[in-house]
């Protein structure tokens, strides 16, 4: 959604992209080692553009007569190999190899050559009608275009993950359509082609006349805006992973390399992860903006959706998607469509609305180093604090209700609200949820669990609200049936009936605890609080939630009731349950690093 290099002269992006391509082409699997441009047709297959069009220099200058053979045997480990990656083939090869038939444009192209796959989307160039004029009209007449086919390949290493592939070939598709419209709209690709060739033939005649070789790609860099553009999107691919260009100056072509934007403590996140992420978002959940609002409306295009500024303009890290989606007048499905959008962008996170008791503790991976930049910024940001003093209050879980003090004016509290929010955007906290779990000891005859004996989560799991369908990411289920119970709670969703001690409560109960084996049925009535019925019927109901796998927040959420509630009966039933703290799996990610 932002282009790093946006700015700065053509000739100083090229300078950048060199001292940066030699640290990402050492064994970074998600960079790609280079961008190339061929086409297909009248006149043969043309390699038009390349980057980078440099050879890696030798490493010792006593070496540099020598010329290293392609065929030698690589003493001194596969960096030098990668670091040559595509170089080794000749324009006239790539050309032959990557500008494919006819019958497989439109399709992913996808070749694998030693230690490099080619990846690639082959366009097939479908041309208007010339329209017949006479020799007297005195508009000018369009040349017959000669290019067929044209493909954007990407060269990555053999070993890339599979995810890089498939969205290095997305990045393909999406320039390839763009130049196809425009090659339609005004043959923008033909004057592009042309121009690269005539520099080409140039360059090749001075090369023959004074015998110093030179690089044609480096003479049509500044004299061709298709080849910058593929310049700067190899070179945000190698950085930022952002890319952001105007094809023609019109079209705008907008990707991001999630393996690139999701990092944390040097590892980055996996796509399967990030996307199990977002499809586990629920409406309890809330979502912190990374940036300023200033700063996110000003890297939005011009033709953004309404929808999301609205909701950027609404977003706060108190108020959860639900309550976001009443104040910005938005269907509850498209804030978790707008919320994913963002946070797979790497504009947002998911996190846990905030409020007074939710409890943080530092992060194991925080950098919390007394002169590190973000202790200078920390005091910048807020006058009279300081980032490490703040950061031991989190040594230990703490609440930040235990902050709060009744005879401080509100801004005290605003101004503790703005530094958690501001040390969750730079995962410097984690969150501590409460998780729930039945554990009834072993009798004294049957010390030990027995082996045909099911766990709980099995002899429950019919009513297991991990991935609640009606609250899925995507799914096609109208908001307005998103309500405050659960969506799969079966009869145990029955609210309690009036009359404590009716026959029809008393089997409900019954059925419920019937999941339980008969020793652990004895050892849950043979508890005080059970002989209260409403109190047993509240634990029957809730039996499936002590899995271990639903945090309190949760429970509250779906059930619609009150905090003080759930942990009076945990209270309770102490004696039978296990309470673990511990971070949410599905918010996790976006604050500690993958094990």
């Amino acid at each position: 959604m932002f282009n790093p290099l946006a700015g700065l002269p053509d000739d100083q992006q090229s300078m950048y992209s060199h001292s940066q391509n030699s640290v990402f082409k050492c064994g970074d699997k998600t960079s790609p080692i280079s961008v190339i441009l061929v086409s297909s047709g009248s006149r043969g297959n043309k390699l038009l553009f390349r980057y980078p069009f440099q050879r890696v220099p030798e490493c010792s200058s006593s070496h540099s007569a020598k010329q290293r053979s392609p065929y030698a045997l690589n003493t001194t480990g596969e960096g030098l190999g990668d670091q040559d990656g595509d170089s080794r083939f000749s324009d006239i090869v790539l050309s032959t190899i990557l500008a494919t038939k006819s019958d497989m444009c439109g399709k992913k192209f996808e070749l694998k050559i030693d230690n490099v796959r080619f990846v690639g989307h082959p366009t097939l160039l479908q041309h208007p009608p010339i329209i017949q004029v006479s020799k007297t009209d005195p508009s000018p007449k369009r040349e017959m275009p000669t290019m067929i086919l044209f493909n954007v390949v990407f060269a990555l290493r053999a070993n890339a993950d599979s995810s890089v592939i498939s969205c290095m070939h997305n990045l393909s598709r999406r320039i390839a359509i763009a130049l196809q419209h425009e090659e339609r709209r005004c043959q923008y690709l033909t004057r592009e082609a042309k121009l690269m060739l005539a520099v080409q033939e140039e360059i090749t005649t001075m090369t023959e006349t004074d015998g110093s070789p030179q690089s044609p790609f480096r003479q049509i860099l500044p004299k061709c805006k298709l080849a910058r553009d593929l310049t700067e999107a190899y070179d945000s691919l190698c950085t930022t992973g952002v890319v952001r260009l105007h094809i023609n100056n019109w079209l705008e072509v907008s990707f991001c390399l999630p393996h690139k934007i999701h990092r944390i403590g040097g590892n980055y996140i996996p796509l399967e992860a990030l996307e199990r992420s977002l499809k586990a978002i629920r409406p309890y959940h809330a979502l912190l903006l990374l940036e300023s609002e200033k700063s996110l409306l000003s890297q939005l295009p011009l033709d953004c959706s309404p929808a999301m500024v609205r909701l950027i303009k609404t977003c706060s890290a108190v108020k959860n998607l639900q309550q976001l989606a009443q104040d910005a007048d938005l269907a509850l499905l498209q804030i978790f469509q707008i919320a994913a959008h963002l946070v797979y962008w790497g504009k947002a996170i998911i996190i846990y609305p905030l409020c007074e008791n939710n409890v943080y503790m530092l992060s194991p991976h925080a950098n919390i180093s007394l002169y590190a930049p973000l202790a200078e910024q920390f005091a910048q940001q807020f006058p009279g604090n300081d980032l490490p003093s703040i950061l031991a209050k989190f040594s230990l879980p703490v609440s930040l209700a235990e902050f709060r003090n009744p005879l401080e004016a509100p801004a005290q509290e605003i101004q503790l609200i703005q530094m958690v929010v501001w040390m969750l955007q730079r995962r410097l906290l984690i969150q501590l949820h409460t998780y729930v779990c039945l554990l009834v000891p072993p009798s004294e005859e049957e010390p030990g669990l027995r082996d045909e004996d099911p766990p709980l989560a099995a002899r429950v799991g019919g009513r297991s609200l991990s991935t609640p369908s009606a609250l899925s990411f995507g799914s096609p289920t109208s908001s307005d049936d998103m309500t405050l119970t659960s969506p799969s709670m079966d009869n145990s969703s029955a609210e309690l009936l009036p009359g404590g001690d009716s026959p029809l409560n008393k089997r409900m109960t019954e059925t419920l605890l019937a999941s339980l084996s008969e020793h652990e049925r004895q050892v849950i009535l043979n508890i005080p609080s059970a002989q209260n019925q409403e109190d047993l019927r509240m634990f029957a109901r809730l039996l499936h939630y002590f899995q271990g796998h639903h945090h309190l927040e949760e429970i509250m959420y779906n059930e619609n009731m009150r905090r003080s509630q759930l942990k009076t009966l945990f209270d309770k039933f102490r004696s039978v349950l296990v309470v673990t703290n511990h971070e949410d799996p599905i918010i996790s990610i976006f604050q500690s690093p993958m094990e």
